[in-house]
């Protein structure tokens, strides 16, 4: 299972490519989004206004379109044309490409976003890559940390494969998306154009342009006259 198959890095990110190779695992590229940012050059970014704080190394393009509000925590680089909405929190290592809409208290910490992603309402994306066009519904949380705080083992196809990160949230391939208020299980791994519908927990993987869904029950009641 290689990166490849679920997204390919954009030429908005072109600096990054160096770090991110379309034949490893797609989870190895976590490891891969610090040192890529400790490479990168912040020049050129635009300045912040008086609401933003900002700690640490900041790269935010100068087309980028910033709120009243919102706390960055650097590493952080976010892409041309790109929006920041306000209360946004970026706690460390997120790089965000181009046209992608970083939503109203939207909390991201390690995690890769590429080309014309949408987490626009209220998300929790941790420890996670979001291929290109990739969306989530208000209130979606991809969680990154098991109950037992255990090193987060994959279900796939062929098996299980322990990834001894201990960190892990979602994989989701291009043009993948999650419902509102659903919440993916660490290290889910969602195929491209794979649906996710709102409400539900869902673990594993999704192959491509496939939908979980939660099934069906219907309930009889005794009938009153």
């Amino acid at each position: 299972m290689k990166a490849a198959d679920f997204f390919s890095l954009p030429h908005s990110l072109a600096s990054f490519a160096a770090s991110f190779s379309p034949g490893a695992h797609p989870w190895e590229w976590l490891k891969q989004i610090g040192p890529a940012l400790a490479a990168a050059d912040f020049a050129g970014s635009q300045a912040l206004p008086p609401g933003i704080h900002a700690e640490g190394p900041v790269f935010i393009h100068p087309t980028a379109q910033l709120p009243h509000t919102a706390t960055l925590i650097g590493p952080v680089w976010i892409g041309p044309e790109s929006k920041l909405l306000p209360g946004c929190f970026l706690r460390g290592n997120v790089i965000v490409g181009a046209r992608c809409t970083v939503g109203h208290n939207a909390e991201l910490k390690n995690s890769l976003l590429m080309d014309g992603v949408q987490v626009p309402h209220r998300p929790y994306v941790g420890d996670s890559i979001l291929g290109n066009g990739a969306h989530l519904g208000a209130g979606a949380v991809l969680s990154n940390l098991r109950l037992d705080q255990k090193a987060v083992v994959l279900r796939l196809p062929t098996g299980t494969f322990d990834t001894g990160l201990r960190k892990f949230g979602a994989i989701l391939g291009d043009k993948a998306e999650v419902g509102c208020n659903a919440v993916l299980q660490p290290g889910t791994l969602l195929g491209p154009r794979a649906l996710v519908m709102p409400t539900m927990a869902f673990g594993g993987y999704l192959p491509p342009a496939t939908i979980a869904r939660v099934r069906e029950q219907v309930s009889t009641f005794p009938r009153r006259d």
